[in-house]
């Protein structure tokens, strides 16, 4: 029994470190950090990856000292998930195959998603890693087209970036604060801060011009969130900020958005509120909204029209529903005592007040 038990033992432990290989070769799992399947459509990764970024900002979250490592996994796996040949590649091999590709090929596979900075990321496990300093963050709003919002577009954005090249001479850098040893008198020694600092190739900022492509997906919201990594403020010592896009609609002539939902007015004259009427309203893509009405429309009264509102951010099949408010443009002047008693005739109704609070 005693044997039986052993060998049980050993069994499972030749199991949980065979899976434990299994995962330090395969490495990270990017769909699992992204949250989309495997079969997820470019657009499907843009999305899920944009949320993430913003989630877990490492300016949102400063008190948190695990949101940098889930920042760096979120790039890492859009960087890969979003281009072809490397998500190709590392379907089939894991991530360590996509390194062995990248290392084939003479260069780093996340240097191009940090600009060729010379910027990197450990995924972890470096017990002597020092916390890179990073850039400021820039916000800014983007005024986009309610049009634009319902159908979607992709927006060229003239960026101009300060970008770092090499200059003469050398300067101080990664300055730090180090405790020193220092003799004050006969067998006397006492420990004092002293700032310490490396010196470094100089260089110089020279502002290029960066074109930076906004994708609008239809439905997105007023207020939406847009980062783009890299791309904020630079820090000589250490890595880029990130610029964040502010999405907001622009004021529109005849539409208003209130969440998923569309609201307008129509004038009819007296005449269409007592007969009826029919109508078509323009639609944002361009298409026609059909109204018609063959009763008594009120000042006030409300037409839904249910499919006709914006599309839904997380699934575009959805849209919401077009309300439409009708006010009615009464005659002015005054009408004949025998057109009065021909009004009288065929409205059918009594002369009739009442006072009330309507507010």
């Amino acid at each position: 029994m005693h044997l039986r038990l052993l060998s049980w033992r050993g069994s499972l432990q030749l199991l949980l470190l065979a899976s434990l290989l299994v995962l330090t070769l395969g490495g990270r799992d990017f769909y699992h950090i992204l949250g989309v399947h495997r079969d997820a459509s470019t657009s499907e990764i843009k999305k899920a990856y944009r949320k993430l970024a913003v989630k877990y900002h490492p300016d949102k979250n400063p008190d948190d000292p695990d949101t940098v490592t889930k920042f760096h996994d979120i790039n890492d796996a859009y960087e890969v998930l979003q281009d072809g040949d490397k998500r190709e590649i590392y379907d089939r091999h894991g991530e360590e195959g996509l390194k062995d590709h990248e290392k084939n090929q003479g260069s780093d596979v996340f240097s191009s998603f940090f600009g060729g900075f010379g910027f990197h990321f450990s995924s972890g496990g470096d017990g002597g890693h020092r916390e890179i300093p990073r850039g400021g963050t820039l916000t800014m709003d983007l005024d986009v087209a309610l049009e634009d919002l319902y159908v979607g577009k992709f927006i060229d954005l003239a960026r101009y970036k300060p970008v770092a090249k090499p200059a003469p001479g050398v300067r101080q850098c990664h300055c730090r604060t180090e405790m020193k040893t220092i003799q004050v008198g006969p067998g006397r020694f006492q420990m004092s801060p002293q700032q310490v600092c490396d010196e470094c190739p100089n260089v110089k900022y020279v502002l290029e011009e960066k074109i930076l492509e906004v994708e609008i997906e239809p439905g997105m919201r007023d207020g939406y969130q847009y980062p783009f990594v890299a791309e904020g403020e630079p820090h000589i010592d250490g890595e880029p900020g990130d610029l964040i896009l502010i999405i907001l609609t622009q004021k529109h002539p005849i539409f208003e958005r209130r969440g998923d939902d569309l609201y307008t007015n129509i004038t009819i004259s007296l005449r269409d509120a007592l007969v009826g009427f029919s109508m078509d309203i323009t639609h944002l893509d361009g298409h026609l909204v059909h109204i018609h009405r063959d009763k008594v429309t009120w000042p006030g009264a409300k037409i839904q029209k249910s499919g006709e509102g914006m599309p839904n951010y997380d699934d575009n099949t959805k849209k919401g529903t077009l309300f439409i408010t009708v006010d009615v443009d009464f005659p002015r002047g005054s009408f004949e005592e025998a057109d009065r008693e021909d009004l009288i005739r065929v409205l059918g109704q009594e002369s009739e007040q009442q006072v009330y609070n309507g507010l």
